[in-house]
């Protein structure tokens, strides 16, 4: 028989029998023309393929495989592969006739093992009571490969895509079926992962004969394959590293295949780091980010990954790499799919890496990005690390995709929302938020007599516009005998743009501050300089449904109020903490009434934010304070923040923490690193590895009992390292200061 009339007989038939049957001999000698690729290959009616978006069957998986249905239910699902695959090798020897005689022997050879697996599916499954065809079977595999155009996308999407994810299916289920006594089928299983080892090996091998020599494994095979397939696609559960060697992957293709992700089938939101957006909301377009805020921003652009799910997108300007993804991956945390911004169009490449750090920094480059496969994609929300003039150009491509939150560029961002952003609007919520009581007491009075431990109205800011109005809030603060101060600006960097008056009388500098400011149009918040005990945040979410609590993180600020890091205790998804609590020695129920107070807060701030229609995230900066009498006293809202912060994030990474633990988010800068004797963050990181080695505990998830681990990469960071380290008490994680003498002892 011919070649190519034992593929039209496997392809276009329509009964098994016909399908399945073998020849004694084939020869190749009239392969004739190229055939058009069918809508559907030719079958009986019950396995005709379900119609796309028809309710189908659940994969059973291995939970209930005891029961000797649900181990034929999955047979079932085995068995259908194993036709598609039949079925799709001989239309690769109709659609390629001109193919290498030596590439369609291969081929051929592969489809008659594929015939057998399909028997040996039908046999065993009718031993467990279920015929082929009694259950919906699904066209996937068909939808995805009969697409190609020429022989190196057969090798790409069959045999190193679905037959190398057969390297892990196999495996696992054999696992499975061996584990309730299944022997028979296990062996099947076992049979089929031999062979799939040397059909990846056929399709590898004619896959680098055809491949740009040029390019890695990994390179040639992410660029060939189409969209909606994907190396997601590659593998299943657990990485099969054994499986893939014996195939004749290398360990690069195998290292970067272990860290990839990409959704299977649920729409992504999209994520990316813009930390500098309230700088553009304040300066516009004439906004520039300094050489440290841009390297800034660049080290930390990964962080979102611990922000959002596996199958969510995070947009970056490099991927991490793969040694720094696998250890995240082994430390239990899920891995999202990194998409690399394209800045470099019309630029010389010295100007393209500079380029995209200032873009996504925040600063106005006027050059589009360009989203590979992204703008031909379903998402489904755009979530920024702020929303603003930044985050909207951005996105701009990205919006006429989103099928889950219909928002549009206006409606995420607007002037109503910049206003958010200002420390004059959270003083004036601040100020409502005291002045509630209805007491016909003056404000003052009120505040100290049915709240002794909250600040008064006039600890709160007072917003200003001239230098007339800022010399008359400093005089009438300091009347009060309040001598330090600090003015802000209204929109700014949290522990920039901001001066503190200590000095008895006003300086000359600090008037030319003053005046540069208001003249620039550049709002400012003066307040009395209060003697913080201790800081914390309130990370909350505003959904569609209200505003939800995400939790409570203590927060480390420096002396200039620049972020250190967060901390946090068990019970911080619904309790300020317990540190923060234990300063106040009356009333009796302080505990209650803060929360009690913070219910007030929630209450208050989701009408405003549903007033503006704002969605997203929302942080609470708050610090404890001591007066002047030496009393404890509480400063609810300090800022509010309409964007992801480092306590959110804080909270996220907790979720990674066992039950019980504490856990400690910071920062450590370049000259942090140096005065704690280290030559670079890279020797930092091996001290931290050493000293507090990760301990996990928890089947099936695994979650960090114990230790130490760098959230972006120290081998490639410039200015800053971001760390997580957990703890089962409370002692090694109330402060930076304490971890890194903690560190420093036990280096010595």
């Amino acid at each position: 028989m011919e070649l190519r009339e034992f593929a039209e007989r496997v392809l276009f038939a329509t009964t098994l029998e016909e399908k399945l049957l073998r020849p004694a001999d084939i020869t190749d000698e009239r392969p004739g023309p190229a055939f058009e690729t069918p809508a559907a290959p030719g079958r009986p009616a019950e396995l005709q393929f379900k119609v796309t978006g028809e309710a189908r069957d659940s994969f059973p998986g291995t939970k209930n495989l005891e029961r000797e249905s649900e181990r034929g239910k999955l047979l079932h699902f085995f068995a259908n592969h194993e036709l598609l695959a039949t079925e799709l090798m001989a239309l690769v020897l109709l659609k390629f006739p001109d193919a290498p005689t030596a590439f369609r022997k291969g081929v051929y050879q592969t489809l008659k093992d594929e015939q057998e697996h399909t028997q040996l599916y039908l046999h065993r499954m009718k031993q467990c009571g279920i015929r082929f065809g009694e259950l919906p079977v699904s066209g996937y595999f068909w939808r995805s490969v009969s697409v190609m155009e020429n022989p190196m996308d057969y090798v790409s999407s069959l045999c190193l895509t679905f037959e190398q994810a057969n390297l892990d299916f196999a495996r696992h289920f054999a696992q499975g079926f061996a584990t309730v006594g299944d022997d028979a089928t296990a062996k099947l299983l076992d049979k089929i992962y031999h062979d799939e080892i040397g059909h990846v090996a056929y399709g590898l091998k004619w896959f680098r004969r055809w491949k740009n020599p040029n390019e890695s494994d990994w390179e040639a095979f992410c660029r060939q394959l189409k969209f909606p397939l994907s190396p997601q696609r590659a593998k299943g559960m657990t990485l099969n590293v054994e499986g893939r060697r014996a195939a004749g992957l290398d360990a690069h293709f195998i290292a970067e295949l272990d860290v990839f992700s990409q959704s299977r089938g649920r729409t992504p939101n999209v994520f990316v780091f813009n930390p500098l957006a309230e700088a553009r909301i304040a300066h516009g377009k004439s906004f520039n980010p300094t050489k440290h805020q841009a390297q800034l921003a660049r080290d930390l652009a990964n962080l979102p990954q611990f922000l959002c799910r596996q199958d969510d997108i995070v947009l970056v300007d490099q991927k991490p790499s793969v040694e720094f993804l696998s250890g995240i991956k082994q430390a239990g945390f899920d891995l999202p799919e990194f998409v690399e911004l394209d800045w470099s169009a019309g630029l010389r490449p010295g100007k393209q890496i500079g380029l995209a750090v200032a873009k996504l920094a925040g600063a106005e480059t006027g050059v589009p990005p360009a989203f590979t496969n992204l703008t031909e994609r379903k998402l489904g929300r755009l979530r920024p690390w702020a929303w603003g003039p930044d985050s909207v150009e951005l996105f701009a491509p990205l919006f006429a995709n989103l099928t889950g939150e219909k928002r549009t560029a206006r409606g995420s961002f607007n002037p109503d929302i910049a206003q958010l952003y200002s420390k004059a609007w959270s003083a004036a919520l601040l100020k409502r938020i005291l002045g509630r009581a209805g007491s016909p007491l003056p404000a003052e009075r009120r505040a100290r007599s049915d709240a002794p431990y909250l600040c008064t109205e006039y600890e709160v800011g007072v917003e200003v516009d001239s230098l007339n109005d800022a010399l008359a809030a400093i005089a009438t603060i300091r009347q009060r005998g309040h001598h330090k101060i600090v003015i802000k600006e209204a929109l700014g960097l949290a522990g920039s743009n901001a001066m503190r008056l200590f000095e008895p009388e006003l300086l000359e500098t600090h008037r030319r501050w003053i005046a540069n400011a208001v003249e620039n149009h550049r709002q400012l918040v003066v307040e009395p300089w209060l003697e913080r005990e201790l800081d914390f945040s309130v990370q909350l979410e505003m959904t569609a449904d209200g505003l939800k609590l995400c939790g409570y993180t203590g927060l480390l600020n420096d002396a200039r109020g620049q972020f250190q890091g967060n901390f946090a205790a068990p019970g911080h998804e619904k309790r300020i903490p317990a540190n923060v609590i234990a300063l106040f020695r009356e009333p009796a129920d302080i505990a209650q009434r803060l929360h009690a107070l913070y219910a007030d807060i929630f209450e208050l701030l989701e009408e405003e934010l549903r007033r503006v229609n704002y969605l997203g995230p929302v942080g609470i900066d708050a610090f404890a304070y001591r007066d002047d009498d030496g009393k404890i006293r509480l400063k609810p809202i300090v800022e509010i923040n309409p964007r992801y912060t480092m306590g959110r994030v804080m909270v996220e990474l907790m979720r990674q923490a066992c039950s019980g633990s504490h856990g400690l988010f910071r920062l450590i800068s370049r000259k942090q690193a140096l005065a704690e004797g280290f030559a670079d963050f890279a020797a930092c990181a091996r001290s931290l590895n050493k000293h507090f080695p990760l301990r996990l505990e928890g089947e099936p998830t695994a979650r960090i009992r114990e230790g130490a681990i760098c959230l972006n990469d120290p081998a490639q960071v410039q200015v800053c390292l971001a760390v997580f380290q957990v703890a089962r008490a409370a002692g090694t994680v109330t402060s930076l200061a304490d971890l890194m003498a903690s560190s420093s002892s036990q280096r010595a």
